[in-house]
C-alpha cells in the first residue's frame, strides 16, 4: 500500500538523518536542483533510490536526490525542510503512486506545507522566460488520479490562497495562473496548445498535478511555482520556436536562484503552520 511504504520511508529518514521530523518539503522540478543552495546547506543528503518505494528520475535536469535543510523562521524558531532534487513523471512508467511517493513521504515524516515547482510552456504571450507563476488553479488532463477507491478529495482550494499572498508580497514580479498537466512525453501539437489555452490554461507541463493531489489528500497547505521557459503560443496564436528538452532545463536553471530565495523567504515567514502529524 502506497501509505505503508511512505510510512517506512520516513522512518528511514528520521533515522538515518537523525531528524525525527520535518515542517515542510520542497520538490524541485525540471532544472530546480541549484534552488537547494537558496533554501539551505544540507546536514543530510542522500540518493532518492536508497530509500524505500523511490526510484531514480529519467527525465533532464532531475537530480534524485532527497536532503533535510535547517530553516530559520521570522519567528527565530528552526524549521526543517525536505528537498525532493527531482521527481518522478507519469510518462516514465511507475504509475501515479510512485509518482506522489515523495510528496506522502514527506507528509508521514509530519510535513503540512509542500512547496512544488517546475517548468511550464507559456501559453500567454505576455510571460517570457523566466517569468515565475503561482499556480492558482490547475487542469488535470493526464486521465489519471493519485488517489483511488472511495478516497474523495475537495480540491476547490488546492493551491492556498494564503501563501500565495505571502509569495506575492515578497516578490513582486511573480504573476498568478492556470497550471494544466498533460500525459507527455511528447509536447503538444499547435492546435492542443490552443484548445488548452481556450478552456484557461495559461501554462502546460507534465508534472505537479498528481503530486499536489496527494499533498490534498494528507492536508497539507499547497504553494505552486512554476517558471516559464518556453513561450508555446504567441499573440497570433501560432508556436514560435520549437520545443528543445535541454533549453527547457537551462530556462529552468537561469531562473531557479531567484526563485528559491523566494521559496525560503515564504517558508521562513509561515512556519510552522500546525503540528506536525506522527510518523
Amino acid at each position: 500500500m502506497p501509505d505503508e511504504v511512505a510510512r517506512e520511508a520516513a522512518r528511514r529518514i528520521a533515522a538515518s538523518s537523525g531528524v525525527p521530523r520535518h515542517d515542510a518539503v520542497v520538490v524541485l522540478g525540471s532544472g530546480w536542483t541549484g534552488a537547494i543552495r537558496e533554501i539551505g546547506a544540507p546536514t543530510w543528503r542522500v540518493p532518492a533510490a536508497d530509500l524505500p518505494g523511490f526510484v531514480d528520475p529519467t527525465a533532464p535536469g532531475h537530480a534524485g536526490e532527497v536532503a533535510s535543510v535547517p530553516l530559520r523562521t521570522t519567528l527565530g524558531t528552526v524549521a526543517r525542510v525536505l528537498v525532493l532534487s527531482g521527481r518522478t513523471h507519469l510518462y516514465e512508467g511507475h504509475g501515479p503512486a510512485v509518482v506522489a511517493h515523495g510528496v506522502r513521504t514527506a507528509a508521514a515524516s509530519g510535513a503540512r506545507t509542500c512547496v512544488l515547482t517546475n517548468a511550464n510552456g507559456s501559453l500567454r504571450p505576455g510571460w517570457p522566460t523566466g517569468t515565475g507563476v503561482l499556480i492558482a488553479d490547475h487542469l488535470d488532463l493526464a486521465a489519471a488520479s493519485s488517489v483511488t477507491g472511495g478516497t474523495f478529495v475537495d480540491l476547490t482550494g488546492c493551491w492556498s490562497a494564503r501563501l500565495r499572498a505571502v509569495a506575492r508580497s515578497l516578490d513582486s514580479l511573480l504573476v498568478e495562473g492556470t497550471y494544466a498537466m498533460v500525459r507527455g512525453p511528447e509536447f503538444q501539437t499547435v492546435a492542443e496548445l490552443r484548445a488548452l489555452r481556450m478552456v484557461g490554461a495559461d501554462v502546460v507541463g507534465m508534472s505537479t498535478v498528481l503530486e499536489a493531489i496527494a499533498a490534498r489528500a494528507a492536508g497539507m497547505e499547497l504553494l505552486g511555482l512554476s517558471v516559464v521557459t518556453t513561450t508555446e503560443l504567441d499573440e497570433h496564436g501560432a508556436h514560435p520556436v520549437l520545443t528543445d528538452a535541454d533549453a527547457v532545463v537551462a530556462a529552468a536553471a537561469a531562473a531557479a536562484a531567484g526563485l528559491g530565495s523566494t521559496i525560503r523567504r515564504v517558508l521562513a515567514a509561515t512556519l510552522p503552520t500546525a503540528p506536525p502529524k506522527e510518523i
